[in-house]
């Protein structure tokens, strides 16, 4: 499968207004699962990489909501790098799927939704793990 079939850009919309802006992310209409996990990374240096794994049950939907980030998203054969640089802008990674967040600028606030409870059996967080679970070859 094409990498750009299994990752997509979100768009959200924004009500701002002369009071301000007001984006809203609804589950099962923004994003394709229902909400079970909200967590957010911030006062992370630019040189940090954070990710470094792939889960073989929970899809994310990822959202700077302040600053701007990097995510690199790998499939085992392909590598794609989307800039996060709206805070109306989110990406969805679906499972297995190898992700990297990065490249973050000083007020970067990468907020993170996610379709499951945290279960640390469900993460790689080996890459060449990763490899062997989707036949990949990428390097």
């Amino acid at each position: 499968m094409r990498i750009e079939d299994q990752y997509k850009i979100l768009e959200f919309k924004d009500f701002g207004d002369e009071r301000g802006n007001l984006v809203v992310v609804e589950g099962n209409a923004d994003i394709p699962f229902d909400l079970k996990r909200v967590f957010y990374i911030y006062g992370s240096d630019p040189d940090v990489v954070r990710g470094m794994h792939a889960n073989r049950k929970t899809e994310f939907v990822l959202i700077n909501v302040g600053g701007t980030s990097k995510v690199k998203v790998d499939n085992g054969f392909e590598t794609v790098v989307v800039e996060l640089n709206r805070p109306r802008m989110g990406i969805y990674l679906p499972t297995m799927v190898w992700k990297e967040m990065y490249d973050f600028s000083e007020d970067s606030i990468l907020l993170v939704l996610a379709s499951e409870h945290y279960d640390s059996k469900e993460y790689i967080r080996d890459y060449s793990d990763f490899l062997k679970e989707v036949g990949g070859i990428h390097e």
